[in-house]
């Protein structure tokens, strides 16, 4: 995973006083190896569960603890001034309670309100915490003010409990890192170009804020009998993204999925499905209720025309077995066909065709079939597109223009094609 084009950046991770700081050290590592200059800031708290000296050797920099170290230099105002962006995780409720109601009294609070960076926020606790309506205010608060959240997830948790409030994986973290750090990039860039008096604060752009988005992910399984399905190795991950950069961004979000493999932030409304017919149900339902429509998942063009009541057995079938397959509906199309009053809708489309060319004309007749306004395609194959962090799209319109081409991580994507929707 290699850093922005912007070069290395100065990153602080605040490391606070949960069990699953330990996942922090992959983070670290990632991010110095995509070539950021990393600085961590830990609290007491949080050396309870991870040394000092493992965190020193990861960052490649001195940990910084204790809020009067350093006074000559006004450390604990230093390293917020100084940094690019801010990171805390794991965020415990104590954590985001204290971040919300402005209380400085370590380093990693002076830190957090010294700083004008951007910042994320990974949270990790128990559920009962998670749902707590203190922390429930504390995260709407923070968000209010621009901070941005990457999970909890649902998953096993310390001890036997398990549920929303599992730190999310490492791998996403960053990738949720290096997207923030591209979008707001790309806000500096554009505050830039106008008059200091006009220019937004990267903080208040909530540019989705009062739309209605209605997202599909993952893939659908075609059940054959009992036991076995056909399907695809779609994991979800860029339909999720997309939900959740559009939260991020102030919609309201429904999330359809598919199957899906990968956790899906607080906030956002999901409908779980497992065939294309699932789907194409949920998709009528919810359809008419959303402004904007963007059609990730990826659906089975066939399905058994007969499901098996038992298992299917080698010995009563024999050597070969013939399947009967029949078309599934066409949900993108049936869409485009019953759009809503200024209803936008996004398709995608993953293809294998190795030549350029020849996928740029097979993206420009499948839009012409679909009637969408814009079609996302990616190649995908054995080791691309699928069940992958990161991800190559190109966009185009229905005149068969391309209109965006982009590579990066699957959420840094989402954001790029979401500001086409704006």
């Amino acid at each position: 995973m290699t850093g922005p084009s912007s070069g290395s950046l100065n990153i602080v991770v605040g490391v606070t006083g949960g069990i699953a700081a330990y996942k922090v050290v992959s983070v670290l590592r990632t991010l110095v190896l995509s070539g950021h200059d990393v600085h961590v800031v830990a609290t007491d708290a949080a050396l309870r569960f991870v040394g000092k000296p493992t965190l020193e050797a990861i960052s490649r920099n001195v940990v910084n603890t204790d809020l009067y170290e350093g006074v000559s230099q006004v450390r604990h105002v230093a390293i917020g001034q100084a940094a690019d962006l801010i990171l805390v995780a794991p965020a415990t409720a104590n954590t985001i309670a204290k971040l919300a109601a402005g209380i400085a009294d370590d380093l990693l609070g002076n830190t957090l309100l010294a700083s004008r960076a951007p910042v994320l926020i990974a949270p990790a606790m128990h559920t009962e915490m998670w749902h707590n309506p203190a922390t429930v205010a504390n995260v709407a608060l923070l968000r209010s003010r621009g901070v941005r959240f990457i999970g909890p997830i649902s998953g096993q948790l310390t001890g036997d409990d398990s549920g929303p409030g599992r730190l999310a994986e490492p791998d996403d973290i960053v990738a949720a890192v290096l997207a923030l750090i591209e979008v707001t990039s790309a806000e500096r860039a554009a505050a830039a170009a106008v008059p200091v008096a006009d220019a937004v604060p990267a903080a208040a752009a909530q540019d989705l804020a009062g739309r209605r988005v209605l997202v599909t992910a993952g893939g659908t399984r075609e059940a054959l009998d009992p036991v076995r399905f056909l399907g695809n190795r779609s994991s979800g991950r860029q339909g999720v993204a997309i939900a959740e950069a559009a939260h991020v961004r102030g919609a309201a979000v429904t999330l359809i999925g598919a199957n899906l493999e990968v956790p899906v932030a607080s906030g956002i409304t999901v409908i779980s499905v497992v065939s294309a017919t699932e789907l194409a149900s949920a998709v009528s339902a919810a359809a008419p209720h959303a402004d904007l429509i963007v059609m990730a998942a990826a659906v089975a063009d066939y399905r058994p025309e007969t499901i098996a009541d038992r298992k299917i057995k080698k010995d009563t079938a024999g050597d070969r077995l013939t399947l009967n397959l029949v078309k599934n509906p066409d949900i993108l199309m049936a869409l485009g066909q019953n759009r809503g009053q200024n209803q936008l809708i996004v398709g995608f489309a993953a293809e294998t065709e190795a030549d350029d060319d020849a996928l740029v004309q097979l993206a420009r007749g499948k839009i012409r079939r679909k009637g969408c306004d814009l079609l996302v395609v990616n190649r995908v194959g054995w080791s691309t597109g699928f069940s992958t962090v990161d991800n190559a799209v190109l966009v185009i319109n229905p005149a068969g223009d391309i209109v965006m081409e982009a590579a990066g991580s699957k959420l840094s994507l989402a954001h790029r094609i979401l500001d086409l929707t704006v």
